[in-house]
């Protein structure tokens, strides 16, 4: 194992350091692992906060600023925060209005947010709940019940902190955020696994030739093992699994993101996307919106997930609106 770090025990508090060290318009609070927006909590707006394990950077704490998240969260790598951790990041985004949960469906991620919500109501915080699930590759998985929280995360948290950022009350922030997840459908290929630090050993196997469809972020299997093939035939795969699920058709805008795993070259990124964008266009779908880079990683895992969302004139508005984070920043 190669990896640029100290101390497999220190990995995250170690790049929390630097996060500071990087990000000084940030708070990072070392004891809790949480990134907080400089600025929080904003009175009278939503807070809006999201977190889960490390090593899917630039998700959570890449997200958080002005537009988007208020805090995020973060865990062991792949091993959801604690209930205390939660409540800790709640508490210091709480504004008067209430505070809302981004939460991936990850059965450890849903249990320990849902208890950090009834702590937050216990000190008299409103808290709302969004849970993404928008994979389509697999249901009810080794990690959850139902189906996965992966790139339409992304979608989630912008949209969500863009309205949050207007003064829109508790409700109609969670409303926004579960309509985004409701719009958003992913679905990954990894052409490698990846290394958990603190175990040092691949996360699954796979043959020199091998390829694993429908991977989670955390190295899940997915629905098949196969040979690798071109880019093409693995972006028609991708493409055609998203539409199969019936939230896209002819007419619809989309906004496309091509992730990046963590180990995929940007050639390789755009080459796909190229594909994507061939492929809809085929069907009269139009990209509306586009994203191609690292923003929903497994560690050092080469492949991509590709997440399409439907768009409507709200999606597309607050998608556009402002943003000033680490892992996005647009429109300031």
């Amino acid at each position: 194992m190669k990896k640029l770090i100290n101390d497999p025990a220190d990995v995250v508090v170690d790049a929390l350091r630097g996060v500071a060290a990087a990000h000084p318009e940030l708070r990072v609070d070392l004891e809790n692992r949480i990134v907080v927006r400089g600025d929080a909590p904003v009175q009278s707006h939503v807070g809006v906060i999201s977190g889960g394990g490390s090593g899917h950077e630039p998700l959570h704490g890449g997200f958080v600023g002005p537009g988007m998240l208020d805090a995020a969260v973060a865990g062991e790598v792949f091993t959801s925060p604690t209930p205390d951790q939660i409540t800790a990041a709640t508490t210091a985004v709480a504004g008067g209005a209430g505070v809302l949960h981004i939460v991936k469906n990850y059965t450890g991620d849903v249990l320990n947010f849902q208890l950090a919500a009834e702590l937050a109501d216990d000190e008299g915080i409103k808290v709302e709940t969004v849970l993404v699930d928008d994979d389509v590759a697999v249901q009810d998985s080794l990690y959850t019940a139902g189906r996965r929280g992966t790139g339409g995360t992304v979608v989630v948290e912008k949209v969500s902190g863009a309205l949050a950022a207007t003064g829109a009350d508790l409700d109609e922030v969670a409303a926004i955020g579960r309509r985004a997840n409701q719009a958003s459908r992913s679905f990954g290929i990894a052409l490698t696994p990846c290394i958990v630090p603190a175990a040092g050993t691949p996360t699954f196997e796979l043959g020199p030739d091998e390829i694993e469809i429908g991977i989670g972020i955390h190295g899940e299997p997915g629905r098949e093992r196969r040979p690798i093939g071109p880019a093409s035939e693995l972006a028609a795969v991708a493409t055609q699994a998203i539409l199969d699920d019936g939230t896209l058709d002819r007419g619809d805008e989309a906004l496309v993101i091509v992730n990046g795993m963590g180990g995929t070259p940007l050639i390789e990124l755009y080459l796909v996307f190229g594909e994507v964008a061939k492929l809809l266009g085929d069907r009269g779908i139009t990209v509306a919106r586009r994203l191609v880079g690292n923003y929903v990683t497994s560690l050092e895992m080469s492949g991509f997930m590709l997440t399409l969302t439907k768009l409507d004139a709200d999606l597309t508005r607050l998608w556009d609106a402002p943003v000033n984070t680490p892992g996005l920043h647009w429109g300031v």
